[in-house]
């Protein structure tokens, strides 16, 4: 079986975007957009709420076609 989520903070999930080279390209209200040439889709994060809700971190990772675990592995260096 997979490793367990835990929170993950903003800051955490902010290094693992630079790290697989996504750009904060502009943020709106309370929203941060981080862009990526591959992705169809940008990925959205709200600033307001930390630590990161589970579903939120999920549909993040699904629209950079990357999974809880390669997160957690990188967390864990």
């Amino acid at each position: 079986m997979g490793k367990k989520p835990k929170n993950i903070s903003i800051s955490d999930f902010r290094r693992y975007l630079i790290h697989k080279e996504l750009k904060k390209t502009r943020t709106k209200g309370g929203h941060e957009i981080w862009v990526k040439s591959e992705l169809t889709r940008p990925v959205v994060l709200q600033t307001h709420i930390n630590p990161i809700p589970l579903f939120i971190l999920k549909n993040n990772l699904r629209t950079m076609n990357e999974t809880m675990e390669d997160l957690l592995d990188f967390l864990s260096k």
